[in-house]
């Protein structure tokens, strides 16, 4: 959550690429926006602009001044210490305006650090916890910025991206981070920071991922990174292959639906070197197991948040039905402050589309820390915290993901999940030849058969135009889709703000049928496979109660249609891969749900992409 940015330049004003660059950020959610931008020619050498809302709010208070500074910091703020206000809202400078910083993240200690400084003299004036760096760092300042951040950032507890700039030092930007994101663009003429590599993309694609630790001196012509005591240290330059226009829209009115109408091509890239020629075997490198480690696993522990814990809850299908081995699907944020039963022949596997997941990250150092299992992370992000810090990687390879409500990701999370139940049930021997053969060439087609579900979007937008009003929604699956009920029920409350809920269709007569009457939509996953039969039991007795039913069904289906008020038809695939493909009709209802409703689809209330704190 929150976006940093920053950069020192040789070209030019820098408030024009600060704005463009938050711009870039808005998808991980905020609530404020503001630059501190240093111009020396200027009577006050720090230029600082705020504003609550939207970052248009903020160019239009920009668009009246003119700074011709070249180097400079800006912030998106999502509140979590003090209301969204001007005076809440980052940049944060300290009593003189020497020292101007953005941060992302919590200061656990702040309270005990404002208390400690007030009691000097000191006088605040915000309510958040990160104004306390601006204060440790103009006390600490002493003709060198870089050593006053490290020094300051040895007396903060908690997570943190800094950006700093001091106004006797023009053209330096100094980034610090602990368990938060913060990425160094590196330019010909300038260097930037960012929370995110889609916010340098239209600059440069040769980036710097800082570990945690690390403080950087960014100037026009150099970047030099060392760790809190001021050694040194080197750090490999990555290429990103993103294009700027991967981040963009790309023509359709919605990142998120861009975003779903790229699945077919997410599938293909997760697939890419991960089947053998003849569909004989999965091969997935990166894993930090040998066929021996593999074999020598008791249990696996899945840990994930939100949209990934149900990514999770599908992997618990495959990983039991084609490795046979014991999986627990654990809340991140629940399993921190557990005392789970594990041990050194655990596996944990902590899933993030980001990377950056506070709460998932928590837990897979807790699992490998204390203890001692080996840690794997399925994400979308090759240079994030949790694909640094695990023992393996599965990327996903989804690419940039704008949309707050994930779905490229997610279905990127489901097939590295069934790539490895089949890789871990080769080795252990518990998956036939044929059923692999089968599974491989399935997802060789699954792209196809996506791009078939994505040109029934206009039935689904009827069914959406049909239901949008409804104030209650139930989400009902059976075995492997079960999960994907509760998934289709969380993208619905993200971005229509309609209340849903998914539940396993078994369970409706044990309270949830009570909700059912003449006005309540229920859509049914119903798609042939071993749970056809008890679903369409469930449907026939919602539909006895009232309750308008929308079918998710695949071809030739005679009994469940006959049933429903709205039938929306997919392909028939492998009952694994189903899904995969039942996901995207239900991404697709939410979106034109939310379009009928008039509501923010890729921004929603109260929503962040990546969230980094706890």
């Amino acid at each position: 959550m929150c976006g940093i940015v920053g950069c020192a330049s040789s070209n030019g004003p820098a408030s024009g690429m600060l704005v463009e660059a938050l711009k870039r950020l808005e998808y991980r959610g905020y609530d404020s926006a503001g630059v501190a931008i240093l111009d020396p020619d200027s009577a006050d050498p720090i230029h600082t602009v705020r504003e609550v809302g939207k970052i248009r709010n903020l160019e239009a208070k920009l668009a009246g001044v003119e700074i011709r500074g070249r180097t400079g910091i800006g912030h998106t703020r999502w509140a979590t210490h003090g209301r969204p206000s001007q005076e809440n809202a980052h940049p944060h400078r300290d009593p003189t305006g020497a020292v101007v910083v953005v941060h992302n993240g919590i200061i656990e200690n702040y309270l005990e650090i404002r208390r400690r400084l007030a009691d000097q003299g000191a006088e605040f004036s915000s309510e958040t916890d990160s104004e306390v760096i601006a204060h440790l760092i103009a006390r600490n300042y002493d003709g060198d910025l870089a050593a006053a951040v490290r020094t300051s950032v040895r007396e903060l507890a908690g997570a943190y991206a800094i950006a700093a700039i001091h106004k006797s030092e023009p053209d330096l930007v100094v980034g610090a981070r602990q368990d938060s994101p913060l990425v160094v663009g590196i330019g010909d003429t300038s260097n930037y920071l960012a929370s995110d590599v889609p916010a340098l993309l239209p600059w440069t694609n040769q980036v710097l991922y800082l570990e945690d630790g690390q403080v950087v001196a960014v100037r026009p012509e150099s970047v030099a990174v060392t760790d809190q005591d001021g050694n040194p240290v080197p750090g490999e330059v990555v290429e990103i292959n993103w294009s700027p226009e991967q981040a963009e829209k790309g023509g359709f009115p919605h990142f998120m639906l861009k975003e779903i109408h790229e699945q077919p091509t997410t599938v293909s890239d997760a697939l890419l070197g991960r089947l053998a020629v003849d569909d004989s075997e999965v091969v997935l490198d990166g894993l930090g197991l040998d066929a021996d480690g593999l074999r020598n696993i008791s249990r696996i522990a899945l840990v994930a948040c939100g949209t990934s814990w149900h990514a999770a809850q599908v992997g618990k299908f495959y990983l039991e039905q084609f490795a046979r081995i014991d999986v627990t699907v654990e809340y991140a944020s629940e399993f921190i402050y557990r005392d789970p039963v594990l041990d050194g022949n655990t596996l944990c596997i902590g899933i993030s589309q980001s990377g950056e997941t506070a709460d998932t990250r928590a837990a897979m150092r807790r699992a490998k820390d204390e203890f001692d299992c080996h840690v794997l992370t399925i994400c979308n992000v090759a240079g994030s915290s949790m694909a640094r810090e695990a023992d393996g990687v599965v990327l996903t390879h989804a690419g940039p993901e704008i949309g707050v409500a994930s779905t490229k990701a997610f279905t990127g999370q489901l097939v590295c999940l069934l790539l490895f139940a089949v890789r871990l049930g080769q080795v252990r021997g518990t998956i036939p030849a044929e059923t692999t053969r089968e599974l491989c060439r399935g997802l060789r087609g699954l792209p196809q058969e996506l791009e078939k579900v994505l040109r029934t979007s206009d039935a689904v937008k009827a069914v959406a135009e049909e239901y949008y009003e409804s104030r209650d929604f139930l989400y009902i699956g059976r075995g492997v889709n079960y999960p994907i009920a509760l998934e289709g029920a969380l993208k619905l409350k993200e971005i229509s703000y309609i209340h849903a809920e998914g539940y396993p269709a078994g369970e409706m007569k044990h309270g949830p049928i009570a909700l059912i009457d003449d006005g309540m939509p229920i859509l049914a996953i119903a798609t042939q496979g071993r749970t056809y039969g008890t679903i369409a039991g469930n449907v026939e007795e919602a539909r006895a109660r009232g309750g308008k039913i929308i079918a998710l069904v695949t071809p030739g289906d005679d009994r469940v249609a006959a049933a429903a008020d709205q039938v929306l038809v997919v392909p028939r695939v492998h009952e694994a891969l189903t899904p995969i493909v039942n996901i995207v009709p239900l991404q697709l209802l939410a979106y034109w749900t939310a379009v009928s409703r008039g509501t923010d689809v890729d921004q929603p209330r109260n929503l962040a992409k990546t969230v980094t704190v706890q």
